[in-house]
């Protein structure tokens, strides 16, 4: 857990406490001083979010190497190989090999909303094959414990991935409140493929 994670919890703390007083002042007929406790949470939730934005603005791109854990509190990700598969003429194939990390000391866990895809030079996306047999991302983990999954890919020849992108998408958007996350304008993750 980061500062910014502490800054946060201790942030929607007092958000609640200070909702809390301008009820209390409210249910005592103090309308004025009730509504100045809610503009000045709002002046502030303004900038604290200001910041937010702003941040996400001037950080760089997180980059990763194979087999280097990308972790969000005790759960990772790695991307621990790539490799060409046979051609069929029309499309270039891969499979990626990745593992999921439990850090947890005495907890089972899982991330929900994790995806992994390619991307070309571009930036253009390549989402992997839908297979049931594949082992899900959001597999349940027990504490200390570390998991294979492989994703396929189809690319159209003769495009080559320069990377896979490890991202959230869907759920509740936790990042968005947090400064330094992956969120508003920061690019997600990238395991780069080529240096």
């Amino acid at each position: 857990m980061s500062i910014f994670d502490l800054l946060f919890l201790a942030l929607a703390f007092l958000t609640a406490v200070t909702l809390l007083a301008a009820l209390y002042q409210l249910l005592h007929g103090r309308l004025a001083r009730s509504w100045r406790i809610l503009r000045n949470l709002f002046i502030a939730a303004a900038v604290y979010f200001a910041i937010v934005a702003a941040t996400s603005l001037v950080l760089p791109r997180r980059y990763f190497n194979f087999k280097e854990p990308d972790c969000f509190d005790d759960w990772c990700i790695s991307v621990d190989s790539i490799a060409p598969l046979p051609p069929d003429g029309a499309h270039a194939s891969y499979l990626v090999t990745l593992r999921l990390i439990s850090r947890a000391k005495r907890v089972s866990q899982r991330e929900r909303n994790v995806v992994v895809y390619l991307t070309d030079a571009s930036g253009k996306r390549y989402d992997p094959l839908s297979n049931p047999a594949d082992v899900p991302i959001a597999s349940l983990l027990s504490a200390g414990e570390s998991i294979q999954a492989t994703r396929r890919f189809d690319l159209p020849s003769p495009i080559r991935p320069i990377g896979a992108v490890i991202d959230h998408e869907g759920g509740f958007p936790i990042g968005w409140f947090i400064i330094g996350y992956e969120t508003w304008f920061r690019k997600p993750d990238l395991v780069r493929f080529v240096q």
